[in-house]
């Protein structure tokens, strides 16, 4: 005994005292040193139950909750997420839609334009053919005004000639009534050789 207070006082394991002395006590066994002493495992075996019981019945509950917690929440933002592409897909669709409506609004107005620039040529045609005629009556109106005053001028003329000449083969003057009617047959039949003529 008093070896081995000796040992433990220089702070040797028991083991390492018996070897060194080679003296063992008479009733002791050899110990296994692969299994645990009897009373370890108790106490290994109560410990464990007892860690186990703490994390049983305050870890693992408290563990589940932030579980639950962490999926509720990516489970949230995948939801977020899907409402999310929901409303991208809705807005890409609406925006389509505008593109086509605004297709079809800018289609309509080229075509009324282009509408409206014939009917205006149209318009710009038929005035002008409507001035033109209009321009042309005129001109008809003024060379027929034009050459009824020809006319008056050469029948006045003729008439002064006729008279002139009239007095000379005659000798005599002619009365104002006899001579007017020379006048106007003479011119009566020009006017119509010059219209045969013309024709």
């Amino acid at each position: 005994m008093s070896t081995f207070q000796g040992y433990v006082v220089r702070g040797l394991p028991l083991a390492q005292a018996e070897e060194e002395t080679g003296t063992t006590e008479p009733g002791a066994e050899e110990h296994n040193p692969i299994l645990p002493e009897t009373d370890e495992l108790l106490w290994g075996s109560i410990a464990f139950f007892i860690v186990f019981a703490a994390i049983a019945f305050w870890a693992w509950p408290r563990i589940r909750k932030l579980l639950a917690e962490r999926t509720e929440k990516i489970q949230g933002e995948l939801e977020k997420a899907e409402s999310t592409r929901h409303e991208a897909d809705r807005i890409l669709e609406e925006y389509r839609e505008q593109i086509a409506r605004a297709r079809d609004e800018a289609g309509r107005i080229i075509e009324e334009a282009r509408r409206t620039a014939e009917q205006l040529r149209k318009d710009l045609q038929a005035r002008a053919e409507q001035e033109a005629q209009s321009t042309v009556a005129r001109a008809q109106e003024e060379i027929r005004a034009e050459r009824d005053r020809v006319v008056q001028e050469l029948r006045a003329q003729v008439g002064a000639l006729s008279i002139q000449l009239a007095e000379r083969v005659v000798g005599a003057s002619l009365d104002q009534k006899r001579h007017q009617e020379l006048i106007d047959e003479y011119i009566e039949e020009l006017a119509g050789s010059g219209s045969g003529g013309g024709s």
